[in-house]
């Protein structure tokens, strides 16, 4: 077993300043995400969705952000899942897009809303039938016996269906997170790391404003 006391490595990027900053958020995002993609990062778009119940236990889990807009980040599931019964009581989440191969990460918290039955197909159509079968077979975070049981869905679904794209069901769609705070995170050598935070501020009229944080 490693000693994970000593297990650590310097960050050696380089600085992220107030003069490095896009004007917005998103022109920011869209910096950094371009980064990540020619930097060949496997999956840039994987996103860690952090959740809570009514009671505020939180949960988190990572999925594949679909788009993202001056409105907000767009993620596609199951409205019946676990984090879809969370957000129904509690429309709320935080995101992190954790770049660790460029020593940055992206934090967002803001509040939740359905994208609409339009924006959804959106999402549904370009999977693969067989992305689309199983979404639609599986009745995600249920227990079930076996893999065995969840492939004989998908297989009695497949025969059942004509060939082809399937219609997208009625509880699966998408979720925007409507920013409210957006963090650039850049490592620091000696973990003094570089925090900069676009804040939503409404007692200046909905402007945003930049805070810089303490590593």
């Amino acid at each position: 077993m490693p000693d994970l006391a000593r297990m650590r490595r310097d960050y050696d990027a380089g600085r992220f300043s107030e003069d490095d900053l896009a004007p917005t958020w998103h022109e920011q995002f869209d910096r950094w995400f371009a980064d990540s993609v020619a930097a060949g990062l496997p999956e840039p778009n994987a996103v860690v969705v952090a959740t809570a119940d009514a009671d505020g236990a939180p949960d988190a889990r990572i999925v594949l952000m679909k788009g993202y807009d001056t409105s907000g980040f767009v993620f596609g599931t199951s409205y019946a899942s676990t984090k879809g019964a969370q957000l129904a009581v509690n429309p709320r989440a935080a995101l992190v897009f954790p770049w660790h191969a460029m020593q940055r990460q992206v934090r967002v918290a803001g509040r939740v809303e359905r994208i609409g039955g339009t924006a959804s197909d959106g999402l549904w159509d370009p999977r693969p039938r067989g992305a689309q079968l199983a979404a639609a077979a599986s009745v995600q975070s249920t227990v079930v016996g076996s893999r065995e049981e969840l492939a004989e869905r998908v297989r009695l679904l497949d025969a059942q269906t004509p060939e082809g794209p399937l219609p997208r069901p009625a509880a699966w769609g998408g979720y925007r997170v409507v920013p409210e705070r957006v963090e650039f995170w850049q490592g620091g050598g000696d973990r003094l790391h570089d925090r900069l935070r676009f804040v939503l501020d409404e007692a200046e009229g909905g402007g945003w404003i930049v805070q810089r944080l303490a590593p």
